[in-house]
């Protein structure tokens, strides 16, 4: 007789996505060193609870060069966001919160977090 195993909820099923926002997050300059291409959307899992290997909502993204994104990965979240906060102690959350405000789904990710 075989046992009968329990499905488990796919982790992190209800995570927000939109590539509307990516988008909107790649149409500007690197937050860290200021250059303007490759930009990629770095998501920042600082606070956001997607342990690794999981991904974290797509409004947890900042504009980061390809060689910053890098180096965000190489050195690790915590590290790399205290060596290159920006100058006038503006935080990467700041910066996030930013992006969500001027998003062109700035509601959906409203409704997301209030949901």
């Amino acid at each position: 007789m075989l046992i009968r195993k329990i499905a488990k909820a796919p982790k992190r099923s209800s995570r927000f996505r939109s590539q509307k926002h990516l988008t909107h997050v790649r149409s500007h300059a690197c937050v860290v060193c200021d250059k303007t291409a490759p930009i990629e959307a770095a998501h920042v899992r600082l606070g956001s609870g997607a342990g690794m290997g999981q991904k974290p909502h797509d409004y947890l993204a900042v504009a980061l060069c390809r060689f910053c994104h890098q180096l965000q990965h190489t050195m690790g979240e915590e590290s790399f966001w205290k060596a290159f906060s920006v100058e006038d102690g503006t935080t990467v959350h700041a910066v996030i919160a930013e992006f969500i405000r001027t998003s062109p789904v700035a509601r959906e990710i409203e409704a997301h977090r209030n949901g």
